[in-house]
């Protein structure tokens, strides 16, 4: 149902079922769809609710109908997922689609700081089907094991999904000790096993300018 037009289009083929996607995100479409706005991020008014208190935003619209639509944003790289009963968590800002049959909500993931400005709540998605997440530049999966914990810069990650604890730690970025820093430095850091999706864009990553 969804497949890659080469790494900045989606393409999702509908035979009378629907996709929730990123409002303002279709491109192109054929056949017949019909297109709703849906509110709270597609979970109604309790969604609209919590998104207002937790300021965790993402405008969402259903479309429905048979034929194929095409999705992309601002030609960011996109990133397919496969959920079988488990739940990723996305950055709001990084959303793109997901089958409608997916359940979404808002979840509370720790107390990040003030630097980023993208607040204490993240969106997941969770059940059957197929997400489609975006990066500022080609994604890359890594994973978290017992063994081997991961440490990412809060502007690099995207999304994560498995059993995964995450807790933010502050600490010393290279931004900081080239006296780039915009504010106090923190990392977040994923224990268990699953896996996180980064992002290598330049901005605010944990490498800045180098």
């Amino acid at each position: 149902m969804f497949r890659l037009q080469g790494s900045k289009v989606l393409a999702v083929d509908m035979t009378g079922d629907a996709v929730k996607a990123k409002n303002g995100s279709m491109v192109a479409y054929d056949g017949q769809m019909s297109f709703r706005k849906l509110s709270g991020g597609g979970e109604g008014l309790r969604g609209m609710v919590t998104r207002r208190l937790t300021g965790e935003q993402m405008t969402v619209m259903e479309v429905k109908g048979h034929g194929t639509c095409w999705f992309a944003d601002r030609a960011s790289e996109i990133n397919l997922v496969a959920l079988h009963g488990d739940k990723l968590y996305v950055e709001a800002g990084n959303f793109l689609a997901a089958d409608a049959g997916l359940r979404t909500g808002t979840e509370f993931t720790g107390l990040r700081g003030a630097s980023q400005g993208n607040g204490l709540f993240t969106t997941s998605i969770e059940g059957h089907g197929q997400a489609a997440i975006m990066s500022d530049g080609p994604a890359v999966v890594l994973r978290v094991s017992a063994r081997y914990p991961l440490t990412v810069d809060p502007g690099a990650y995207v999304a994560h999904q498995g059993n995964l604890r995450q807790s933010f730690q502050s600490g010393v970025t290279f931004r900081t000790m080239l006296g780039e820093g915009g504010g106090e430095a923190f990392q977040i850091r994923f224990e268990g096993d699953g896996l996180v999706y980064v992002q290598p864009s330049e901005r605010n990553t944990i490498a800045g300018d180098v």
